[in-house]
């Protein structure tokens, strides 16, 4: 059996060689019939948009109401179990499994890891809502809470916008990038999502339950991250409009998606370790400089004061935020938080997949502790530096630019109040597009890899294919209902996923419970 390349001494169940079923044709080397299917999938999806862009923008409406008000239960229930069963597993004797096997050594540093782990997660998502939903959520609280109260709103308000990237979105991450860095990295397996589910399937893996399993996980990465890139280009519109008067048209948010796909394709081409790697970064130096900026020009002291409240009423808040039974804030919990739960989900096989694959080297409950905990902290600091400046500057200050300013904005209404503002802006509108850039880069590898049966290695022009593909998919999403559509069709491929991935963790704990620990 040949065994990826990051296998340092797995054990393996199967005799299958990866690349097997690949087919070589145009210089390409794909896997039949997954890539065929996701490509053919992926163009007509395209074309089919382009040609009824009218029908297509009341479909993706009716879909998200739909599949919010029928399927909540179920989004809130697994997202639950998905960071309880993350907890039990980082804590309990299975977390001290290495991925590699025990003599294996990270690759990466922290800093470096970290930088990838962040940048691929939630990088444009945080920059988008990291000011919009603090302010929102304050004067629109969840679960009936009366406005007017202003401490209790906002101490509701800053607590579900925590509750969207914290521990619930990291979970979902956390659970098939688990699964993949297992069954590749100690069993010897491609990385694959089929691989996660060999102790359940077996041998049924390589035929026709997992071409299924890797084709929806092409489908739920691209549509997720068309998602997240068409929010990004909404952001960097609205921005280059408030900095250089540029009209936020149509015209130039495909101008925009086109010019950075192009960038994120040098950085394809350039590879994993200096492209991917070198642009996460100077991304995580960035936004560390605006987050420290940001704090030292803002209410630093009232800043501080507010993430550790933040903290306290996250945790206590969050058994009522996390539960659907008996709530009267339905339009809450069906717009933002099942949203949310939908989207993440279809994120997870590029995400999950990514941090996987720069996971080698790690114990279970390192890898947990890295993926949850740390980054719902680095969020909670990130929430409550931009969203509690901007309440600061709406209640101390009379200051409404930010609660009143459309969604894409908002980042940019809150830097009004604070010094340097054109030139923070700008630096603001850099940091969102190399977000951009290393969200699509990451995801045409993940793709790739998915959609090469496995191989780390394939040709530079199978990435390049669906780094153009999630441009277009971005570009046709956002002429055919704008942001609407775009959050109908994660949240439509969120769905199916959401069963995978409660099948994903039963394999996940049959397998951990058969290693030597």
């Amino acid at each position: 059996m040949q065994t990826t390349s990051a296998s340092a001494g797995p054990r393996s169940d199967v005799d299958y060689e990866i690349g097997q079923d690949n087919i070589q044709v145009f210089g390409l080397d794909i896997h039949y019939p997954v890539f065929v299917i996701s490509a053919v999938l992926a163009v007509a999806f395209v074309f089919g948009t382009l040609v009824f862009l009218d029908s297509a923008a009341s479909a993706f409406g009716n879909l998200r109401v739909w599949i919010t008000t029928k399927f909540d239960w179920l989004f809130m229930l697994s997202s639950n179990f998905f960071v309880l069963f993350c907890l039990f597993v980082a804590y309990s004797k299975l977390g001290r499994v290495r991925f590699g096997g025990p003599d294996a050594r990270p690759r990466y540093g922290y800093p470096a890891w970290l930088a990838m782990l962040f940048a691929a997660g939630v990088g444009i998502g945080l920059m988008f809502f990291g000011v919009l939903e603090p302010v929102t959520h304050t004067l629109n609280p969840p679960l009936g809470i009366d406005p007017a109260d202003q401490v209790t709103a906002q101490a509701v308000g800053m607590s579900a916008a925590i509750l969207h990237w914290g521990l619930h979105a990291w979970a979902v991450y956390a659970v098939v990038g688990l699964a993949l860095a297992f069954f590749c990295f100690n069993r010897g397996l491609p990385l694959t999502l089929r691989s996660a589910f060999f102790p359940l399937l077996g041998n049924r893996i390589w035929g026709l339950p997992g071409h299924i399993i890797d084709i929806s996980a092409v489908l739920a990465t691209l549509f997720g991250l068309a998602t997240s890139l068409g929010l990004g280009a909404e952001q960097i519109a609205a921005g280059l409009n408030y900095v250089f008067e540029i009209a936020p048209s149509g015209t130039t948010k495909v101008v925009l998606i086109a010019g950075i796909i192009s960038i994120a394709l040098v950085s394809v081409v350039a590879g994993l370790d200096k492209g991917v790697k070198r642009l996460s970064e100077i991304n995580m130096v960035l936004a560390g400089l605006l987050l420290l900026f940001v704090i030292t020009t803002g209410p630093t002291l009232e800043l501080a004061k507010t993430a550790v409240k933040a903290t306290i009423d996250y945790i206590y808040y969050l058994p009522q935020l996390s539960n659907w039974v008996g709530r009267e804030d339905t339009a809450f919990y069906h717009d933002w938080s099942t949203f949310y739960w939908a989207w993440w989900i279809a994120w997870s096989p590029f995400v999950g997949m990514f941090i996987a694959r720069v996971s080698f080297g790690r114990t279970v409950r390192e890898f947990i502790t890295w993926v949850l905990l740390i980054p719902t902290a680095i969020g909670i600091i990130w929430m409550s530096a931009f969203g509690g400046t901007a309440l600061h500057q709406l209640h101390t200050d009379g200051y409404r630019g930010v609660a009143d300013a459309v969604p894409e904005l908002a980042l940019f209404k809150m830097l009004e109040g604070l010094p340097f503002t054109e030139f923070v802006a700008v630096i603001g509108l850099v940091l969102i597009a190399i977000f951009f850039v290393t969200s699509a880069d990451s995801g045409a590898l993940v793709m790739d890899t998915i959609t090469a049966g496995g191989k780390m290695d394939a040709p530079v022009r199978q990435r390049v294919f669906w780094c153009v593909m999630v441009g277009l998919v971005a570009i046709v999403l956002l002429l055919g209902g704008g942001i609407a559509s775009l959050q109908a069709l994660a949240i439509s491929v969120g769905l199916p996923f959401c069963i995978v991935l409660l099948f994903m963790c039963a394999s996940i704990y049959k397998g951990l419970r058969e290693e030597p620990v």
